[in-house]
């Protein structure tokens, strides 16, 4: 082995070591879309541009089990969920090489509806890890905390048995929020649209009642903002519920927003992007996309002012999410497409976009998961093809493409799970297999 490989082998027993305790590194992904829940990751000194035939491949492993959740990278371990051997689980690998640590099993498939048996084979959850636990959504909406060390079941709530919430048509995909004590989760029920639990023990905090929610909910999850100095959780729920905010410490209903672009219907999936008093919502099928300003009342809620909107043939989002990156959004428009464009934040309009033709982007087709990390984006397509664009008001600039290794599964070929960055590697998550790729030089 050379210098660099012993430093290399050194720093990855050095941070096994320090992060035995729990504790998170700053390059860490620990949870679904990165440590803000917003698609953007901080680390600096990454490749600029990618060989044709990609950035170079450091391992891969199998036998993760069948889903679509995308990993998340904590304590020197990578965590995740699949669908192994009749059962819903979660498992964690070794950070360095990917060999498995463990893997807990703790609910079994939806018995109702589609889930799991039309478009979709698995979970699509992605844990979140915080103070030594695991937090993780089967599809059957069965909630789970697990001792990150051994996998060790520490406690489980039903969305389901105990909250009234009802299996959506492709399953629960939520990916759960941690903050500080409170463990925060979308039943969607009709007295428990939003609940939160201690993190400790799953003892209930409060709960939230929005009414009913409709369908389409359960596919979203929840953001933490601060508005107005008042702390609050947001998420997306169902065609009748919308976008709503919810007060974090009391569990109060602050607003609610039921315009089209929250309430597409079949499957609300995109999480908003919030800054300052603004906040960006959209969602496909029937539905649109919204600027939106959130103005204080004397009551304590507040008032939902809708800034600029568009149709669903306009603008939409359906699923792989929206980055905001010095002020501007960038995501992928349609319905199953990922047609990069770009959306000043103040404004809501639209400064270039959609590009429709696949040429330009590589011959990337289908929806696109979106992550920026050290001045680029990073587009997953359902087809297989990686792209990575750099970030401009101006233009649609393209930098690099490769294409991902042949689907897994030629049944489950779409290429949905979002990209994570974490400590230098690229994670790509497809069915039974997880490749990671080295990005930093």
């Amino acid at each position: 082995m050379n210098a660099r490989g012993v430093l290399r082998t050194r720093g990855w027993l050095a941070a096994g070591l320090i992060l035995g305790a729990g504790l998170v590194r700053a390059a860490d992904w620990p949870e679904f879309r990165g440590p803000k829940r917003d698609g953007s990751c901080t680390e600096t000194g990454l490749l600029r541009s990618w060989p044709a035939s990609g950035p170079p491949l450091l391992w891969k492993v199998s036998n993760r089990g069948a889903g679509w959740g995308a990993p998340s990278i904590a304590e020197g371990k990578i965590f995740g969920i699949g669908l192994r051997d009749g059962k819903d689980g979660i498992w964690a690998l070794n950070e360095a090489d990917g060999k498995e640590l463990w893997f807990t099993p703790f609910a079994d498939p939806p018995s109702t509806g589609q889930a799991y048996k039309n478009q979709t084979n698995g979970p699509a959850s992605t844990p979140t890890v915080a103070r030594g636990k695991a937090y993780v959504v089967s599809g059957d909406g069965t909630l789970a905390c697990v001792q990150t060390s051994d996998g060790k079941l520490l406690w489980t709530k039903s969305y389901v048995k105990d909250y009234g919430g009802r299996v959506p048509t492709w399953a629960y995909t939520e990916s759960v929020l941690v903050d500080g004590n409170k463990v925060i989760g979308t039943p969607g029920g009709a007295k428990a649209t939003m609940v939160a639990w201690d993190a400790d023990t799953g003892k209930e905090i409060w709960r939230c009642a929005a009414g009913n929610v409709g369908g389409g909910q359960g596919y979203s999850s929840p953001v933490k903002a601060v508005i107005a100095n008042v702390p609050m959780y947001v998420v997306l729920t169902g065609s009748s519920g919308g976008l709503i905010g919810v007060h974090a410490e009391t569990g109060k209903l602050l607003w609610q927003y039921r315009g089209q672009a929250a309430t597409g219907g079949v499957a609300q999936i995109p999480m908003p992007v919030i800054s300052g008093d603004k906040v960006w919502v959209s969602c496909s099928y029937s539905g649109g996309a919204a600027l939106l300003q959130l103005v204080p009342k004397a009551d304590g809620t507040f008032e939902v002012k809708e800034l600029k909107s568009y149709k669903v043939s306009e603008l939409n989002n359906h699923h792989g999410g929206m980055v905001l990156v010095d002020g501007y959004l960038y995501f992928g428009h349609g319905q199953n497409q990922g047609h990069p464009v770009c959306v000043e934040f103040a404004t809501g309009e639209i400064r270039w976009g959609p590009e429709r033709n696949a040429k330009a982007v590589g011959g990337g087709q289908g929806s696109a998961a979106v992550l920026y990390a050290d001045g680029r984006l990073y587009f997953r397509y359902q087809n297989g093809v990686m792209v990575l664009i750099e970030p401009s008001p101006q233009e649609l600039k393209v930098v690099s493409t490769f294409r991902l290794p042949p689907p897994d599964n030629k049944r489950y070929s779409q290429s949905w799970p979002h990209p994570v960055i974490a400590n230098g590697r690229l994670y790509i998550r497809d069915q039974n297999m997880l490749y990671c790729y080295n990005v930093k030089p």
